[in-house]
C-alpha cells in the first residue's frame, strides 16, 4: 500500500495550503452573517427603508448564486491557484470599497464586486482540497474547511454587532482586508502550481447571462411588489419567468452546460435539491429578520443583538457533525423529517415573540431553528451526492452550493415582502427609525410564521422520496449552510 494512501498525518506544507483555503472558506462565512446585523444602522445612515436596504444582502446573494457554477469551470479552464488568488483580490478590494461607500447605490455595487470574488473563493474551496491532497487526508481537510466556514458564520454576528457599535458599520467590511492580504500573500508563496484540469473545456456563457438575468429579476420582482406600483413586479417577476423558459432550453441544448438537467429525471435528486433551498429560506430569512426585530422591536443595542443571533450557528455547529453520522447508520429521510420538525417548532415559537418576550426565550429558539437545520442538511447533502452518478459528483456539490445561495436569496426577498405586507405601506415607505415598535410586532410574525411555513412544505417533498443504500458517506464532507 502506497504512502499516499495509508497516510494520515499532514505535512506542514500541506497545512499551510489547507490553512489558505480555510482563510477563504471563513471569510465567505463571515461575510455571510456579518452584514445582517449592520443593516438596521445601514439604513438609518442612509435613511433608507428596510426594504431598499435589504438590497445590500440581495445584490450579493444574486451576484454569488449567478457564479458558483461559472467558477467552478473555470477553475478547471483556466487553473486553480491562478484565478483562487485572483478571487480573494476582488473580494478584498470590494470589501475595502463598501467600506468606503459614500452613497447606498455605490456600496450596493462595490458588494455586487465583492460577491464576484465570494464566489470564486465558495466554488473553488473543496475542489482545491481534493487536488492537492492525499485522499487519505481528504476527510480531514474537508473538515477543517467546514470548520472554518462554520466559525466564521458564528462569528459574523458578534462581531458584526461589536465593530458596529464601537466603531461604525464600515468596519464590518473593513475587517476583510487584513484576512485577505494575509491570504493572497500565504497563497502566493504556498498553493502548488498546477495545470488546469480540463484547459480546452468550453464555458457555458449564454448559460450564465441568462441565469443572472432570471435571478436579479425574480428578486427586482418580489421587492417591487411592496412598492407603489405593484404592477411593475409583476411584469417583472413574469420577465423572470422568461428567462427561467429560456434557461432551460440552453441547458437541454448546451454541449458542456451549467446544470445537467438530466440528473432532475431523478425524483430524489430533484426533491431533496428543492429541499435543500427550502431550509435555505428558512434560515436566511429568520437572519435577515431577527436583527430588525431585536433592534426596532426590542430595542436592543446592536453589539447585544449579534450575541443574541450567535445562539442559531452555534445550534448548526453542534447537530450537523451528529446528524451526519446518524444518517451514515439509519439512511438519511429520518434525520432529514426530524431537522424540519425541530425547525418549523422553532419558527412557530418565533412567530408568537412580542415585544413583551424575554431575550432568553429569543435565544432558545434560534438554537432550536439552528439545531434542526443543521439536522436536516447534513443528510441532505449526503441524500443528494449520493443520487448522483459518480462522474456528476463535482457538479452536483456546486449545484447544492448554488441551490443553498438561491435558498439566501429567496429567504431575504420573501421574507421582506411577507413581512412589508403584514405591516401595510408605512414598512415599505417610512425610513426605519420612524416606525414604532409596537406596529411592526405582529409584522414580524407573521415573517416568521411564513418561514414555518415554507419548513413544513419540505417535510411534505420528504414524502415523496424513497430511500435507498447510495453507499455515499456524509464522513469528510464540509457541511455548512451558509
Amino acid at each position: 500500500m502506497s504512502d499516499s494512501t495509508t497516510r494520515q498525518k499532514m505535512t506542514p506544507k500541506e497545512l499551510m495550503i489547507v490553512l489558505v483555503i480555510s482563510l477563504g472558506s471563513f471569510m465567505a462565512g463571515l461575510d455571510g452573517t456579518i452584514v445582517n446585523i449592520a443593516l438596521p444602522t445601514i439604513a438609518r445612515a442612509f435613511d433608507v427603508s428596510t426594504v431598499t436596504v435589504s438590497w445590500v444582502l440581495n445584490a450579493y446573494l444574486i451576484v454569488l448564486v449567478s457564479l458558483l457554477l461559472f467558477a467552478s469551470r473555470l477553475g478547471d479552464i483556466k487553473g486553480f491557484r491562478r484565478l483562487f488568488l485572483v478571487g480573494f483580490g476582488i473580494f478584498t478590494i470590494g470589501s475595502a470599497m463598501c467600506g468606503l461607500a459614500p452613497s447606498l447605490d455605490f456600496l450596493i455595487f462595490s458588494r455586487m464586486l465583492q460577491a464576484v470574488g465570494g464566489a470564486v473563493i465558495s466554488a473553488l474551496g473543496a475542489v482545491m482540497v481534493t487536488t492537492y491532497l492525499a485522499p487519505s487526508l481528504r476527510g480531514q481537510a474537508l473538515g477543517m474547511v467546514a470548520m472554518f466556514t462554520m466559525l466564521g458564520a458564528a462569528l459574523g454576528p458578534v462581531l458584526g454587532g461589536f465593530l458596529t457599535s464601537a466603531f461604525s458599520w464600515q468596519f464590518i467590511f473593513f475587517v476583510n482586508l487584513p484576512v485577505g492580504i494575509l491570504a493572497i500573500l500565504l497563497g502566493i508563496y504556498i498553493i502548488p502550481r498546477s495545470d488546469p484540469v480540463t484547459p480546452n473545456a468550453t464555458m457555458d456563457i449564454p448559460g450564465v447571462i441568462i441565469v443572472f438575468g432570471a435571478l436579479g429579476t425574480l428578486i427586482l420582482g418580489l421587492n417591487l411588489l411592496t412598492g407603489p406600483t405593484p404592477a411593475n413586479g409583476i411584469a417583472v417577476l413574469v420577465i423572470s419567468a422568461i428567462f427561467w423558459g429560456l434557461f432551460y432550453v440552453r441547458e437541454r441544448k448546451a454541449a458542456e452546460p451549467l446544470v445537467n438537467l438530466k440528473l432532475f429525471k431523478n425524483l430524489a435528486f430533484g426533491l431533496q435539491n428543492v429541499n435543500v433551498m427550502l431550509t435555505q429560506i428558512g434560515l436566511a430569512g429568520v437572519m435577515i429578520l431577527m436583527p430588525f426585530f431585536l433592534e426596532m422591536v426590542k430595542l436592543v443595542p446592536t453589539d447585544t443583538a449579534g450575541t443574541i443571533l450567535l445562539a442559531l450557528p452555534i445550534g448548526m455547529i453542534l447537530t450537523s457533525p451528529i446528524a451526519g453520522r446518524i444518517s451514515d447508520v439509519i439512511g438519511t429521510k429520518k434525520p432529514i423529517i426530524l431537522g424540519f420538525i425541530v425547525s418549523i417548532i422553532a419558527l412557530f415559537l418565533l412567530s408568537t415573540l412580542s415585544s413583551h418576550s424575554s431575550v432568553g426565550h429569543v435565544e432558545i429558539y434560534l438554537f432550536m431553528l439552528g439545531a434542526g437545520t443543521g439536522f436536516a442538511y447534513a443528510p441532505l447533502n449526503s441524500a443528494v451526492m449520493g443520487e448522483a452518478p459518480v462522474k456528476d459528483r463535482g457538479a452536483t456539490s456546486g449545484l447544492i452550493k448554488m441551490m443553498s445561495n438561491l435558498g439566501s436569496s429567496l429567504g431575504v426577498a420573501l421574507v421582506m415582502l411577507v413581512t412589508t405586507v403584514a405591516a401595510g405601506p408605512m414598512m415599505a415607505e417610512a425610513a426605519s427609525h420612524i416606525v414604532r415598535p409596537a406596529e411592526l410586532a405582529g409584522a414580524f410574525d407573521v415573517g416568521f410564521f411564513f418561514l414555518m411555513c415554507i419548513e413544513v412544505l419540505g417535510i411534505v417533498l420528504m414524502l415523496f422520496v424513497r430511500e435507498h443504500d447510495t453507499g455515499y458517506s456524509t464522513e469528510g464532507e464540509p457541511v455548512a449552510a451558509y
